[in-house]
């Protein structure tokens, strides 16, 4: 069986039932949400009359503040609840991502950049930096070591040998 095609004016016609209906739709919503309104303000809100005298006035005051504090109750409770709700959903939704499997990082290519192309690569080509590595680096001077000039062997014996070169010899030692 083979699918025809549908006309243009066949199509915005559908189109304009499909929208005319949705207004409908929407306005009846709009209308049963103001009435739901109207009828909670009925019976929570019932209208003020206004007392004459202080006493009355003072008392009406009264009652309004424990209303008010009975209602941030409500409104405190149902943000806990809202707050655990999402929690659980959250944690449902991760729950869910890690029993679909677990991820795969990409194999990464090797890229062979100079730190002056990666620079530019983050910082953009507004930046220009120039990158020498080697300029910042401490120059460490190289301390030769003087190596004890030994020279003749019978000197050293000799000066060693009297009392003075066994002084000398506890002297270097100590």
């Amino acid at each position: 069986m083979s699918e025809r095609k549908i006309t243009s004016s066949r199509r915005h016609h559908l189109k304009s039932m499909m929208l005319q209906i949705g207004a409908r739709l929407l306005e009846a919503e709009a209308k049963q949400a103001e009435e739901d309104k109207q009828k909670y303000m009925d019976e929570n809100c019932p209208s003020i009359d206004f007392p004459s005298n202080m006493q009355e006035l003072q008392d009406l005051c009264k009652k309004i503040h424990q209303q008010i504090d009975m209602v941030d109750e409500q409104r405190y409770d149902m943000e806990s609840k809202v707050d655990k709700a999402n929690k659980e959903i959250e944690d449902l939704r991760l729950k869910v991502q890690d029993l679909k499997g677990k991820f795969k990082k990409p194999a990464l290519k090797k890229v062979r950049m100079s730190a002056d192309a990666m620079l530019q690569a983050l910082l953009g080509s507004k930046h220009k930096v120039s990158m020498d590595l080697r300029a910042n680096l401490k120059q460490v001077k190289k301390e030769v070591k003087e190596e004890e000039n030994v020279g003749d062997w019978r000197k050293n014996i000799e000066d060693k040998a009297g009392m003075d070169g066994r002084k000398k010899m506890f002297e270097s030692e100590a």
